[in-house]
């Protein structure tokens, strides 16, 4: 079923964008990352627009591969905003910073216990990456004080540093603006005719589902209404906004009944505790267009 839906909405994206395009892509594994779910979400892409925002950026699959011209990217998350700001203003010694790195247990323990305050933005940058690819599934979780707390991942043979992709990276990031605070100030001066997509820490499904959390302050309850409040706000704006979302209970009804075109897809969750909850689920794709 995920397949056929997937090839008829590929079927639907213009020809320039179904080219494949190895270069660039994500150089973080990210919770709740689009890539998988790129062929089904370009179909529901405005036909054109002018800036291209993302103010909850994460692994920025979607800028990847759909953005080209000047863009505004955003994350809340200063580890995050520092290792994007480093790969295009200092790839090359991100580079060298990476390869002081290796896959080995002692040596992650000992990496994660450094204070990243401390340290150089490529150093921190560099240690941003490397934990990311070698930490248990990719995550990006912290403590209530802040402190990175993912533990050590088991792969064969993990890829630190994919320095041609990083430098592909830094090349597209050239003619982008990077900012780091509230995803609400971020997009202040989006106008009519430019394009919001957003991926905002998911609504937790159930009370075990809301386990990682990416700041010590969390994505609750009142984020989410001030969420739903700016969508609102881009549309009298005239900008156009595209959001995921988990289908938590009332999200549908709710989105539906702000006049807003809701549509289900199927996604893969794979971060679960327990392996018999992890498989398809049902995400929200919300726009005003």
């Amino acid at each position: 079923m995920l397949a056929e839906q997937l090839q008829e909405a590929e079927e639907k994206v213009p020809q320039q964008r179904r080219a494949v395009r190895s270069l660039p892509r994500p150089f973080l594994k990210w919770v709740g990352g689009k890539t998988q779910l790129l062929p089904a979400f370009e179909a529901f892409l405005p036909s054109s627009w002018g800036r291209y925002f993302e103010p909850f950026v994460g692994g920025g699959a979607m800028f990847w591969r759909n953005s080209d011209g000047p863009s505004v990217l955003n994350d809340f998350n200063p580890d995050l905003a520092t290792t994007y700001r480093v790969v295009r203003d200092d790839v090359e010694g991100l580079i060298e910073a990476l390869s002081e790195h290796y896959y080995d247990k002692d040596h992650y323990y000992e990496v994660r216990a450094l204070d990243p305050n401390e340290m150089s933005l490529a150093k921190r940058a560099a240690r941003m990456i490397f934990m990311n690819r070698t930490g248990f599934n990719g995550l990006y979780r912290v403590n209530k004080s802040g402190r990175f707390n993912v533990p050590f991942g088991r792969y064969k043979d993990p890829l630190i540093c994919d320095e041609p992709n990083l430098r592909a990276c830094s090349a597209r990031l050239q003619e982008t603006e990077l900012r780091e605070g509230d995803f609400e100030e971020a997009i202040a001066d989006a106008k009519s005719g430019d394009f919001v997509y957003f991926d905002p820490p998911y609504a937790p499904v159930s009370r075990s589902a809301n386990f990682t959390s990416y700041t010590a302050g969390g994505f609750g309850g009142t984020e989410q209404d001030r969420l739903r409040a700016t969508l609102a706000d881009l549309d009298r704006r005239g900008v156009q906004f595209m959001l995921s979302n988990s289908d938590a209970e009332g999200l549908y009804d709710m989105y539906r009944d702000d006049g807003w075109n809701v549509t289900k897809v199927r996604a893969s969750r794979s971060i679960n505790s327990k392996a018999s909850r992890r498989g398809k689920v049902n995400e929200l794709v919300v726009r005003n267009y």
